[in-house]
């Protein structure tokens, strides 16, 4: 029997979620971008502690059809700095979805919800973002819109040819 209370390498393993923002249920941005913001600083956990980095990956796809509130497709502005004075580049949600996608727009929103410390490139890396519905990481996904998956094992089977004398 184990003697160590908590902090064990099983508790700091990382799971693999995913969030389907295609869902008829799914919440506004920024709902949506507090939760994942707490699933990948691993806040969820017990072990919790903000100078460590314990948090899952989060896989969100569908982020073609982020959905807001309101006008703010239009209205709503993300402002770019260059390092020359008095040059700022500016540009809509409505825009900056058809240029990069709505995976940008969720990066974003997740981003302004993550701590400013040296950890939120880290994080941030954790959080993997597609247009549509397929994404590579399928055999990762432990947990699939809040309900634990359930892992057939494989059999495999063999068909041997028996050959005649």
């Amino acid at each position: 029997m184990s003697q160590t209370i908590g902090r064990t390498r099983l508790a700091y393993s990382r799971a693999w979620h995913h969030v389907s923002l295609a869902a008829p249920t799914t919440p506004s941005l920024g709902r949506l971008a507090s939760r994942i913001a707490i699933l990948l600083m691993g806040k969820h956990k017990p072990i919790w502690d903000p100078s460590t980095d314990c948090g899952d990956y989060v896989v969100a796809t569908g982020c073609n059809d982020v959905l807001v509130t309101g006008k703010k497709k239009e209205q709503k502005m993300y402002y770019k700095r260059t390092t020359r004075p008095g040059v700022m580049k500016s540009l809509s949600m409505e825009s900056m979805i058809r240029k990069w996608g709505g995976g940008e727009v969720l990066k974003r929103a997740v981003r302004g919800m993550l701590p400013k410390n040296r950890l939120r490139d880290k994080r941030l890396d954790r959080l993997k973002v597609f247009e549509g519905e397929a994404h590579p990481y399928r055999t990762n996904l432990i947990k699939f819109e809040g309900r634990i998956r359930q892992v057939e094992p494989e059999v495999k089977t063999e068909v041997l040819k028996q050959t005649s004398i």
